[in-house]
């Protein structure tokens, strides 16, 4: 199995696990008389075995990415740059929206507001920094589907 189709399998099982924890909550109460739509044990029985099949996926999956190297570096290093520039950008677009609000004045008695940065340098390091978040990604998706799963 690829490593791409683990991630898969991960999500879908992350996504089953969820909807069983919906069921059981919509199932572990009723009305006195009434019997539940599905018998909460089986649910539980089939919670577990998710849970145990997750941890399993989770374990292999970093496994992987730990001993995988691709273009020099490890899955997981590539893993957290990813990370990190994602969360560098979402930080320089909320500072880019922040310049770029308007305000209004009605009249030369209230206060003007002055921009501190230069909002088109700016943006061009946006712009830099999302290619550089497309190409990372783009070899992660590729090693992704290169890679045996361990």
């Amino acid at each position: 199995m690829k490593l791409a189709e683990a991630l898969n399998q991960r999500a879908d099982l992350q996504k089953r696990i969820a909807q069983l924890k919906e069921r059981l909550s919509n199932n572990v109460k009723v009305q006195e008389g009434d019997q539940p739509a599905e018998n909460p044990e089986d649910l539980f029985s089939e919670l577990s075995n998710s849970l145990k099949e997750l941890e399993t996926m989770i374990v292999r999956i970093n496994k992987t990415n730990q001993e995988t190297r691709w273009n020099g570096k490890t899955l997981t290093e590539m893993i957290a740059a990813k990370d990190v520039l994602s969360m560098h950008l979402s930080t320089l677009r909320s500072v880019l929206d922040a310049a770029n609000v308007r305000s209004d004045r009605y009249s030369r008695n209230e206060i003007k507001f002055v921009r501190t940065i230069d909002v088109n340098l700016l943006q061009k390091r946006v712009d830099d920094l999302s290619r550089d978040l497309r190409e990372l990604d783009s070899r992660l998706q590729q090693a992704n589907w290169m890679t045996d799963l361990l």
